[in-house]
C-alpha cells in the first residue's frame, strides 16, 4: 500500500494510543552525555545544551508515494501522524522559541540520511536527531514499539531544562496538536532565569 497524503488525516479513524506508563520514569532524569547526528550534519549532545530544550520523538516519517512500512500502519495506535507532528513544530517554531525554548529537536530511530531528506522536503527550521543505534532510547528507557523488525520510539515530547527532563507529553494524540500543547505548557511554565 502506498502512503496516502501524509498531512491529511481523519484522526477519528486512527486508534488512540493508551497511556501504558512507559514514560512515567522520565521526569527528573538527567540526559546522558551521548552525541547524536543531526540533519544539519552536526553532532548534538543534548546534555550539554544550556537552557530549555524541546525534543519531540516519533516512530518514523513516511515518504509520499512510497510503500508503507507495514500494510496496517494506520491501525497501530500511535503510529500514524509523524509528518503532521513535525509540521506542527515547524509551523509553531517561532512561537516555541519566543515562549522560552532555546532549542527544538525532532528525534527518531531513522537514519540521518532518511531524516535529512525529510527535513529538507518539509522545510524544517530545526534539526532532527537520529538515534539509529538506539543509544539515547536505551539510556533513557524511552517507550518503544517493535514493527517489521525495527525498534521505533513511541510518540512523545520532552521538556528539558539544563539536561534534566522537567515535563513529558505522553501519549501524544492527535500528533498534529502536540506542538500547540507544548507551546501552551511553555507559556504556563516559564523557564527559571536563575
Amino acid at each position: 500500500m502506498t502512503q496516502k497524503n501524509l498531512l491529511e488525516v481523519d484522526w477519528s479513524k486512527i486508534p488512540v494510543p493508551a497511556d501504558d506508563g512507559a514514560a512515567d520514569h522520565l521526569v527528573g532524569m538527567t540526559l546522558p552525555p551521548l552525541s547524536l547526528r543531526a540533519t544539519d550534519d552536526s553532532l548534538v549532545t543534548l546534555s550539554d545544551l544550556p537552557g530549555r530544550t524541546v525534543v519531540f520523538a516519533y516512530p518514523r516519517t513516511g515518504e509520499p508515494g512510497k510503500v508503507s512500512l507495514v500494510e496496517d500502519w494506520d491501525l497501530i495506535p500511535g503510529a500514524r501522524g509523524c509528518t503532521p507532528q513535525a509540521c506542527s513544530f515547524r509551523d509553531l517554531f517561532g512561537e516555541l522559541k519566543a515562549a522560552g525554548a532555546t532549542h527544538v529537536f525532532g528525534l527518531s530511530t531513522q537514519s540521518n540520511a532518511y531524516q535529512t531528506e525529510m527535513a529538507s522536503r518539509l522545510h524544517l527550521p530545526f534539526p532532527v536527531l537520529s538515534d539509529e543505534k538506539l543509544e539515547l532510547t536505551h539510556a533513557l528507557r524511552l517507550p518503544t514499539m517493535e514493527i517489521a523488525g525495527l525498534t521505533l520510539i513511541k510518540r512523545l515530547a520532552l521538556i528539558v531544562d539544563d539536561a534534566r527532563i522537567t515535563h513529558v507529553f505522553y501519549p501524544v494524540f492527535p500528533p498534529d496538536r502536540n506542538a500547540t500543547d507544548v507551546l501552551d505548557w511553555l507559556k504556563d511554565h516559564p523557564a527559571s532565569t536563575a
